[in-house]
């Protein structure tokens, strides 16, 4: 289970690239989110993992 911090981490992550670049993640609109969703969700390469660290580490 996440806990609340990870949570809000995610919820606050820069989207690095795409239509909504420089935006945070809860700001992107829940469409363009299932959307991820569907096709797999957004590449941990690109947002880091869950619990904080960049990807790669």
């Amino acid at each position: 289970m996440m806990e609340k911090e990870n949570l809000i981490e995610i919820a606050n992550t820069v989207m690095p690239f795409g239509k909504y670049q420089g935006r945070v993640l809860i700001d992107l609109p829940e469409e363009y989110l299932l959307w991820f969703a569907r096709k797999g969700g957004i590449p941990q390469r690109q947002i880091g993992d869950a619990d904080g660290n960049d990807a790669g580490d």
